[in-house]
């Protein structure tokens, strides 16, 4: 066996051990966040691309949501420990962001010239954007804990 099949009979055997977080709940939050993705980047594109002096922040803001949907996204189709732990930091950080702007947006108003993704806690979205994260972290919680008790 050459050394380049060695490398990749042990990458094999470390993505069959590799926890599956899209089983059950897990391929609906995949596909949530998967839609979230195409709507907050076309979106904020679009109004990037348009309109981007008109409401730079709330723009801005709806382009990293986007970027954080994409890599829970990426995280969650990539499965192990590693992604799920990486996935539970983004959705705790996704959960603040989403929390702090929509309190923002309420407290604030005029600083939020037209809407985020999380302007409103994700009125706009139907409550998705704050709905999407609690669910996540406990999925990714619970896939953790299955995968201990493996």
């Amino acid at each position: 066996m050459t050394s380049g099949e060695a490398e990749m009979a042990q990458q094999d055997a470390a993505g069959a051990k590799r926890t599956r977080l899209i089983s059950g709940p897990g391929i609906l939050l995949v596909w949530l966040y998967g839609v979230m993705v195409v709507g907050a980047v076309s979106r904020s594109a679009y109004q990037i691309a348009t309109d981007f002096e008109r409401a730079p922040l709330a723009y801005s803001l709806s382009a990293v949501a986007g970027l954080v949907y994409g890599f829970i996204t990426y995280t969650l189709v990539r499965g192990g420990e590693k992604a799920r732990r990486a996935a539970l930091a983004c959705c705790a950080a996704e959960l603040v962001g989403v929390l702090v702007v929509g309190a923002w947006t309420l407290a604030d108003p005029s600083a939020f010239p037209d809407a985020t993704v999380w302007s409103d806690f994700g009125m706009g979205y139907l409550f998705i954007p704050v709905l999407l994260p609690l669910t996540a972290l406990y999925w990714l919680r619970k896939a953790g804990t299955q995968a201990l008790a493996a």
